[in-house]
């Protein structure tokens, strides 16, 4: 109905913008009102802070036979207005010798609408009133009056209470109606945010409220999570009900996958309905948040979940490892069973591993991949790969396969069995979907490792000689470790040549860095040697010419290197004519145990222009070596302290008398032995040594 003067008692309101359903006159505000005009937020909070300013009035006002009432509408009033408008809200409280007004106005603009309203609701069948929400049936039901207010800034709803002797209608034979008190108690159940199962007591203690208000001699409240388990019980009141028993269900407003209902023991009433829905919203909204909370840690374990599976399969660069990590990863977490087939060069899928959760099945699980035919497990894989998308898997193993891509290149397929007990949901598949990328992302990047690791080899094995030369009376021996990652080629090389002459030359070499870059240099600092030693130059000569084709072609690079030029001398006796150009010095041993360091050192080749290379005259008698080696060993690292020259020197003077075969493997193992982790630069070790003649 339109309202043109007053649409709450002492209020005036524009015509054009109010209209209002009232029942009953119009109370003119007395001269000693109390007052209370506050705004407040939209938050959970706000009942409360109405309730406390409601209380306060009352109190002023020796209203005190009001109060539950008051309380009661309050807060449902509060309650729908934060919930259904969400914005900021007007709270005024108006109490006077006669009674108590309350107004409660939000912000949100809605068009203007004609209500229609009757007189009081005494009756005790509060079903029979206009369904306008839980809070305007109870205001309908406890307010002397009431009426809405329609604005182009908002609405309102406001409520009478008069101070007068209550009338009591007489109580129908079904028993007395609830206090107001009493609905008060229903609602303010709330539950306990410590309790150890703070649902089910919540559950529990609305079940017996509502269960007593109405006289219900039993009541449960079974919940269905959606997890497998079917319907639980959550809740019990009373006696279990009869077969057959005429029970009042009312189904919890719950979304997917929860579903659950209420239901009493108990005979029909006018209030037995309505109580019963109003404890199955309250329960509902309750559940729903405990379904909102158990998705988000569910979504969380299942973040923290592919973080661990991304960090270990990331963890692992080898092929096999990482297929075989896989369905580990799997099992039995998102299914029954795992297994990841791959493709080969000629597009055949290969099973790579499988797992199963009971390993007594395990046989069966490889004997069903091993089946052909149309409907057979191992079609549906190809099926998989060769579309792209998810396939489902049917009986004997029920699941589904996805396919492994990686880099647009499919690398085979990931089958899952569903659980034992039920099928995958939606976030699951989800989950696996995201698991078979990361897991083929895995795959490959292994697989580019393993070529890059065999590229490498092959590309270093080619820098150094396949055998060295056996001489008699001459020990050739060498050892050689490549850094802790396999796949990045070294700088450092070895080599032993024939001269035009007659002699040997022994070449020991260090190229500065790592990569593709640094073994393209040492290839040239080998090559350029064999080439210019064979057409007889002089050491000196060639190495004046290798600094000229460093500088020219070397790119930045740099390259140190030990020259050894060996003849036989006198009595048995080795002369080494030994030039180095910035390397480090090699170490001598007498075959009577004495070790020094000989040589002089000279510049590093690619450098400069011009380079000095003295050379050094070493006699070795029978049974004395010459140890080369790179800066691998003299910097091998344990915490701050090295290596060093000094301990190499000190290692190789017990091993005097030794072959040079001998020689070399105890200082590689002493260099390797001296640290726990694994080599950051490559080591090389080259022995000459002067074999006495058994004859």
């Amino acid at each position: 109905m339109r309202a043109s003067g007053l649409d709450e008692p002492g209020r005036a309101v524009e015509d054009a913008n109010v209209s209002a359903e009232v029942s009953g006159a119009v109370v003119p505000p007395s001269v000693e009102e109390h007052t209370r005009h506050v705004r407040l937020p939209a938050d959970r909070r706000t009942p409360a802070a109405a309730r406390a300013v409601v209380r306060t009035v009352l109190a002023e006002a020796h209203l005190d036979e009001l109060l539950n009432e008051a309380l009661l509408l309050t807060t449902e009033l509060t309650t729908n207005a934060v919930v259904h408008a969400g914005t900021e809200l007007d709270i005024e409280v108006v109490a006077g010798p006669t009674g108590l007004t309350v107004t409660v106005t939000d912000f949100e603009a809605t068009p203007v609408e004609s209500l229609t309203a009757g007189p009081r609701n005494d009756n005790i069948d509060i079903s029979d009133v206009s369904e306008r929400g839980r809070g305007l049936l109870l205001v309908d039901h406890f307010a002397s009056r009431w009426g809405t207010t329609h604005m182009p800034t908002g609405k309102g709803v406001w409520f009478r209470l008069d101070r007068k002797e209550p009338v009591h209608p007489a109580a129908p034979a079904d028993g007395p109606a609830p206090t107001a008190g009493a609905l008060t108690a229903l609602l303010q159940i709330m539950p306990e945010p410590h309790a150890e199962d703070a649902l089910g007591d919540f559950a529990s203690h609305l079940l017996v409220r509502v269960a007593e208000l109405v006289g219900a001699a039993g009541g449960a409240v079974r919940l269905d999570r959606g997890d497998g388990a079917g319907a639980q019980l959550l809740a019990r009141y009373g006696r279990p009900s009869g077969p057959g028993a005429d029970l009042l269900r009312v189904p919890l407003a719950v979304n997917r996958p929860y579903a659950g209902e209420l239901e009493l023991d108990v005979a029909p009433s006018g209030y037995a309905s309505p109580l019963a829905a109003l404890a199955a919203e309250r329960l509902a909204l309750h559940l729903e948040n405990d379904r909102l909370r158990r998705a988000d840690l569910r979504r969380q374990t299942w973040l923290t979940f592919l973080a661990e599976a991304s960090e270990l399969l990331a963890q692992s660069l080898d092929v096999n490892l990482t297929l075989a990590l896989i369905p580990q990863l799997v099992v039995p977490r998102l299914g029954q069973w795992c297994a990841v087939h791959t493709t080969d060069e000629w597009g055949r899928l290969q099973l790579a591993a499988a797992t199963h959760a009971d390993e007594s099945a395990l046989p069966e699980l490889h004997a069903m991949f091993l089946q052909t035919g149309p409907d057979s497990a191992i079609a549906r894989l190809r099926e998989a790969s060769r579309s792209g998308s998810q396939v489902p898997l049917s009986a004997p193993a029920e699941g589904f396969a996805v396919p492994l891509v990686a880099r647009g290149q499919r690398l085979g397929t990931l089958a899952v069995g569903r659980h034992l007990r039920h099928r995958h949901d939606a976030d699951e598949i989800a989950i696996l979907e995201d698991v078979a990328r990361r897991a083929a992302l895995a795959v490959d990047n292994a697989r580019i490792h393993d070529e890059r690791r065999r590229v490498a080899h092959t590309l270093q094995q080619s820098l150094l000689p396949p055998v060295l030369p056996v001489v008699r009376g001459i020990g050739f021996a060498a050892e050689y470790v490549p850094t802790g990652d396999a796949a990045e080629v070294g700088g450092d090389f070895y080599d032993v040549v024939p001269l035009p002459d007659g002699r040997w030359l022994v070449v020991v070499g260090d190229v500065s860095g790592k990569g593709v870059q640094a073994a393209a240099v040492t290839g040239l600092v080998r090559d350029v040697i064999r080439v210019l030693v064979r057409d007889g130059k002089p050491l000196p000569e060639a190495l004046g010419r290798l600094n000229d084709t460093l500088v020219e072609r070397g790119g930045g690079r740099y390259c140190t290197l030990a020259l050894a030029a060996v003849e036989r001398g006198d009595d048995g006796r080795l002369d080494v004519s030994l030039h180095l150009a910035g390397h480090d010095r090699p170490v001598l041993v007498r075959g009577d145990g004495r070790a020094s360091f000989v040589g002089t050192g000279g510049t590093a080749l690619g450098l400069l222009d011009s380079i000095a290379t003295p050379v050094a005259a070493v006699p070795l008698a029978p049974g004395d070596a010459l140890v080369f080696y790179t800066d691998g060993v003299t910097e091998r690292r344990r915490g701050r302290e090295l290596f060093g020259p000094e301990r190499l020197r000190d290692t190789a003077a017990p091993l005097a008398g030794y072959s040079a075969d001998v020689v070399a493997a105890r200082l590689k193992t002493a260099a390797i032995g001296f640290s726990t982790e694994a080599p950051r630069d490559d080591i090389a070790i080259l022995v000459l040594r002067n074999d006495p003649d058994p004859t």
